[in-house]
């Protein structure tokens, strides 16, 4: 049997978060102004846009 390193949950979550940074850092400030209206908050708009792009990635 093998033993397999378990994942670090900490690094998920940089990952995520610094996913979310490049994310909204490439959005043009409309689209950015657009996304805090309807989510509310940043960290809302964020969540959105991630878990949108993880559930549909786009072609290579």
């Amino acid at each position: 049997m093998t033993d397999r390193p378990q994942p670090d949950p900490d690094d998920a979550l940089l990952g995520a978060a610094m996913q979310m940074v490049d994310v909204w850092s490439r959005l043009s400030p409309e689209k950015q102004a657009l996304l805090l209206k309807r989510f509310g908050t940043q960290e809302n708009a964020l969540a959105a846009l991630v878990t949108t792009r993880l559930l549909n990635p786009a072609d290579s």
